[in-house]
């Protein structure tokens, strides 16, 4: 009786998704979108560009695929430490406190090593790309945006944020001072920062005069 086992070619095939996603990335960040190629990301991977075409049509596919696994690894991460998660924005009651947790975690993935180069990368051709830049809110950005305005809909209902406001115009007073900070490199982004952002913004929206 044998004892050589089959090769499992699904648990190789995320061995492989993984690497790509990863290749995609670091070259992304070192070398910026333009340089980034099918053929060097498939040698960095340490595999064959067929097996990329075979998944991907595009390089950009693969860029995007790539951040939308990072983005619900972080997102797993932030859950498993009461930061949020899939579930959405945490509700306790307190809106305040609630914004600042979640606004304090963006703040740290905006600052983290591993993801910062190719999160600028992409962002920056998103802005000379449209068909990118629009793949990217559409797929990375604006369901992340949703979940802020399903939290101060909660407000709304709770009172604490006012009848008449528009909660995703509302969700740029808090996350668009974090970009153009971040973006711009204008001053650090820090915990701090992203506290006062949220008590800057829900003075404006509060219900209470």
């Amino acid at each position: 009786m044998s004892s050589h086992r089959t090769p499992d070619s699904s648990r190789r095939s995320d061995r492989s998704r993984r690497a790509i996603h990863e290749a995609a990335l670091a070259l992304v960040g070192e070398v910026g979108y333009a340089r980034t190629t099918i053929e060097g990301i498939a040698a960095r991977a340490g595999v064959g560009k067929q097996t990329i075409y075979r998944w991907w049509p595009s390089k950009a596919a693969v860029l995007m695929d790539a951040f939308l696994d990072m983005a619900a690894r972080q997102a797993a991460e932030a859950d498993a430490s009461g930061g949020g998660g899939e579930d959405g924005i945490p509700d306790t009651g307190d809106l305040a406190a609630d914004l600042k947790l979640v606004v304090r975690a963006t703040v740290d993935e905006l600052n983290d090593p591993e993801t910062e180069a190719p999160t600028r990368a992409l962002t920056a051709e998103g802005v000379i790309d449209p068909v990118l830049g629009a793949q990217f809110v559409e797929s990375l950005l604006e369901p992340q945006l949703q979940l802020y305005v399903t939290r101060l809909r909660a407000g709304q209902e709770a009172g604490e944020v006012r009848a008449d406001v528009d909660p995703r115009i509302a969700v740029e007073l808090l996350v668009a001072p974090l970009t153009h900070r971040w973006l711009l490199r204008t001053l650090p982004l820090t915990h701090e920062y992203a506290d006062a952002v949220v008590d800057h913004a829900l003075r404006g929206l509060s219900a209470r005069t």
